[in-house]
């Protein structure tokens, strides 16, 4: 270790029971109660850095501050960094249209890189909208900008949606 180590301590609550607390609400609901502090956030954002910021039916806004323990090996943020925003907002703006008891995963998603980032690029903001929300698949796209607008990357994302077996009857 050098002078110029440095050191980061992360404290996170126990994810499980958050998790449990959220399948009771609709996805609005959750997001809404992880945002206002009702639910405890995912550790992934208290480690990331990242937070909720707006939520609306279809569409949820991630923020988040690149610092340099995002930096890779090159000398710039990482690209998991974008990518883990992304995935964020992307899966939870599928979220916000679903009910109580409905779920989801991501199956694939696609970042495309249009401008490095470094700790100096300041607060970033990713936006993800729904494109489609059926009965099996969500589709959503968003776009990570900058303070100032400036295009970081855009991505898409589909999910699948895991809805409870109907009960015979």
């Amino acid at each position: 270790m050098t002078d110029a180590a440095r050191e980061r301590v992360i404290r996170w609550e126990e994810p499980v029971a958050a998790a449990q607390a959220a399948r009771t609400m609709s996805g609005l609901e959750a997001l809404r109660a992880i945002r206002d502090g009702g639910v405890s956030q995912p550790p992934i954002a208290v480690l990331m850095n990242i937070w909720l910021t707006d939520i609306e039916e279809g569409r949820v806004v991630f923020e988040g501050d690149p610092a340099e323990y995002h930096y890779n090996p090159i000398g710039v943020v990482h690209g998991g960094f974008a990518l883990t925003i992304a995935d964020s907002a992307l899966g939870c703006a599928v979220h916000s249209m679903l009910p109580a008891g409905v779920g989801y995963t991501s199956t694939d998603i696609q970042l495309r890189y249009i401008r490095a980032i470094t700790k100096d690029t300041g607060r970033v903001r990713c936006e993800a909208r729904t494109l489609h929300v059926g009965r099996t698949t969500g589709v959503s796209e968003a776009r990570l900008t900058d303070a100032n607008g400036k295009l970081l990357a855009t991505a898409t994302m589909a999910c699948a949606i895991f809805r409870p077996a109907p009960t015979p009857g």
